[in-house]
């Protein structure tokens, strides 16, 4: 289905706070197979919700609104949806219910200001089944319009728990065949992936969308009209297309990531991993961590950013900092092999260089990387060269050195 998003808040408008939680609904509900055509962020103005709301159910199947559901005087969202819509105000009883529980066990005296959280539109459909947080679905016009809370975590848990079952059965009780399919790529380029693919293009019946993320480049394949979905000839005849001009570079399906990729492989060849890392800071390691389940096939790691620890916890000479620099492949390899022996584990990747602004020079710019991975009682080493922020950067390293792992591990 197409929809639209729509944040609201003043904080979010004049920059005190970024807005993530667009992007996040934005990407959820890309991989569910959903087509987000335009995204607003805007501040709390009564008319401009109201206009902007219209203006969005008037185009597409259902619209996300986010924030502007709280109880203090600058929270207008419900105000307006219920100007904007012609509806009338109720008092919702669960969440009535709730805000009078809360003031009994808390004994507060702010109950004129938390009662504004029971005014509903008519016709709201709470999320919440226990009435906790902010939220509702409002139906209209044989649209949905689904209200969420401005915070991340709450906003998160109401996507997944509500809106996404939801939209999928809206969808399939208006019949709208729609076969999507996220594949994953790392180490080509999006303009070598659009060239092996561009036979698919020929077809009318094939979407194809190409989104570079850091060092990854998302695909996506869209077939509609499809009644036999991911089973149906069409689906596995541009399926099989895919995978085999992707090759190695294919790493994942949907919502797979690197590490998750990186710690199945781990796990089947019994594999435990370390790593080592200075210009990165502990990202390739955090980006690991982050999985879970990692425990079972990442040992650890060491941030060793000077050179003095790199030859305390490392036991890297000095003299081989001395000649080469901290920025070079012999640093990064002995760095990868030491950290395997320190550590005691079976591989070990390392990361070095210059995530600037500073620091760069004719010779080593910012942005120049040196990988090294020890596996099987070998070691070698990567030169990158990576553009963008600091933080990009590091993040470029990290993503690089999981599949620099990723491929050593399928060599295997």
């Amino acid at each position: 289905m197409i929809g639209e998003i729509i944040a609201i808040g003043d904080e979010l408008t004049s920059g005190r706070i970024t807005n993530t939680t667009s992007g996040y609904a934005a990407r959820e509900l890309f991989f569910a197979g959903h087509e987000i055509q335009a995204m607003h962020t805007i501040g709390d103005a009564p008319e401009l919700i109201g206009s902007t709301l219209k203006t969005a159910l008037d185009r597409s199947d259902f619209v996300i609104v986010t924030g502007g559901l709280g109880a203090t005087t600058d929270d207008l969202t419900n105000e307006a949806v219920i100007s904007a819509l012609n509806l009338k105000t109720v008092v919702h009883p669960c969440v009535k219910a709730r805000i009078d529980v809360r003031l009994a066990q808390e004994q507060c005296s702010d109950g004129v200001s938390l009662a504004k959280l029971a005014l509903l539109p008519e016709g709201a459909e709470v999320l919440d089944d226990d009435c906790r947080m902010a939220g509702y679905l409002l139906r209209h016009n044989g649209k949905l319009i689904y209200f969420l809370p401005g915070i991340p975590p709450q906003m998160e848990t109401l996507l997944a728990a509500k809106v996404l079952p939801g939209l999928d059965a809206f969808s399939a009780a208006a019949n709208i065949p729609v076969c999507q399919q996220i594949y994953r790529t790392c180490g080509l380029q999006e303009i070598e992936i659009n060239r092996r693919l561009l036979a698919l293009e020929r077809n009318d019946a094939v979407q194809l969308g190409y989104y570079p993320v850091g060092c990854e480049v998302h695909i996506s394949l869209t077939l509609r009209n499809l009644k036999k979905g991911r089973t149906d000839p069409l689906f596995l005849e541009m399926d099989a297309f895919i995978r085999q001009s992707l090759g190695d570079a294919l790493f994942g399906i949907g919502n797979e990531t690197l590490a998750a990729i990186v710690g199945q492989l781990a796990q089947q060849r019994g594999i435990m991993l370390c790593t080592a890392e200075s210009c990165s800071g502990g990202l390739i390691a955090g980006t690991i961590t982050e999985t879970p389940g990692s425990s079972q096939w990442f040992g650890g790691g060491v941030i060793v950013y000077s050179n003095e620890l790199k030859h305390l916890l490392l036991n890297i000479d000095r003299s081989l900092l001395a000649d080469y620099g901290a920025v070079s492949a012999e640093t990064a390899r002995a760095m990868a092999t030491q950290a395997a022996l320190q550590l005691n584990c079976d591989l070990a990747v390392s990361a070095t260089g210059i995530a600037g602004p500073g620091g760069g020079s004719a010779e080593k710019p910012v942005g120049t990387v040196y990988l090294g991975l020890y596996y099987q009682n070998k070691v070698m080493d990567r030169l990158c060269h990576f553009t963008g922020s600091r933080r990009q950067i590091q993040e470029k390293t990290a993503q690089t050195a999981l599949d620099l792992v990723r491929r050593a591990l399928l060599e295997r």
